[in-house]
């Protein structure tokens, strides 16, 4: 199979400030679409690789990479919809496909004895694959996602809400989950910055671009059947070593901590009652040292 790196980089948005976002990009050219990825630190030993959720990309973990990429490779890619990579119109966005891309950039970039750290929708996505190849897995670290149907009422309101079409409306037109979502969510909100709120608004640029960004909350329900498939693999990932992180004042997940607990008796846990759904964003560097820690660990 010929290589898919894409040599041919596009030019920085305006809007993309290397200050803040200091590392190297790079890009796939998949069938689906062009996917950008960071991949920075040294090629031979362990990867920990990154997955976000929704309206995030890569630029989230940027405290993670910048502490432990001196040591060990870091790769984080952007989903399709979301960050640097295309925003195809003819993607379906589902949960399952973007799983299927994921797969094929995993082995393009011959991604082994890999370290996952997952949030939001970037957890089943990961977790789809880690369950899937548990012989190249070394270990997890969670932070505020799930794994499993949602069975709670407020999340399944908020699917319905969001999902529905006056959730479409308002994300499609006026990019609602990124500028309204997302510090809702905070703890904190003087944590979120401007410029890095804008580093989530602005990727967003237009109503087509704002698709994944819907369809994300809609499958929260829509794609219960293929979480519940997900569940049921679950045992693949018992004997893993796994760190969760946590924030207990994401008003969506911070309940779903028990959960994990239970389900996987064996993990450490590091959590902050101070802090919402971004871990990443608001404990970003405590996020790093507990990855840091828990690699030493392994």
């Amino acid at each position: 199979m010929d290589s898919a790196v894409d040599t041919t980089h596009p030019t920085d948005p305006a809007w993309l400030d290397r200050g803040l976002f200091p590392v190297e990009s790079s890009y796939l050219r998949l069938p689906e679409g062009r996917l950008h990825y960071v991949d920075e630190g040294p090629r031979d030993g362990s990867t920990v690789l990154c997955l976000h959720g929704n309206p995030t990309w890569s630029f989230l973990y940027r405290d993670l990479v910048t502490r432990l990429a001196p040591r060990l490779r870091v790769v984080a890619p952007d989903l399709l919809g979301f960050g640097l990579s295309e925003k195809p119109e003819d993607f379906s966005y589902l949960p399952r496909d973007h799983a299927r891309v994921l797969d094929r950039v995993v082995d393009e970039l011959a991604l082994d004895d890999v370290v996952l750290v997952v949030h939001d929708w970037g957890g089943p996505i990961g977790l789809d694959w880690a369950t899937r190849h548990p012989d190249r897995v070394r270990g997890v670290v969670v932070t505020n996602t799930w794994m499993w149907p949602h069975d709670s009422a407020h999340v399944r309101r908020f699917s319905r809400l969001l999902g529905g079409w006056l959730g479409r409306e308002a994300i499609l037109r006026f990019n609602a989950f990124a500028r309204v979502v997302v510090p809702f969510a905070f703890a904190d909100r003087s944590r979120l910055s401007p410029d890095v709120r804008r580093h989530y608004v602005a990727p967003l640029v237009s109503r087509s671009a704002r698709k994944a960004s819907w369809v994300f909350p809609r499958e929260l329900v829509g794609s219960s059947a293929w979480l519940g498939a997900l569940w049921e693999r679950r045992t693949a990932l018992e004997a893993k070593p796994m760190l969760l992180v946590w924030g207990r004042a994401d008003p969506a997940f911070g309940g779903e901590l028990d959960r994990w607990r239970k389900s996987f008796p064996r993990a450490r846990t590091v959590s902050f009652g101070d802090c919402g759904h971004y871990v990443a964003e608001e404990k970003g560097r405590a996020l790093a040292a507990a990855v840091e820690g828990f690699l030493e660990t392994l």
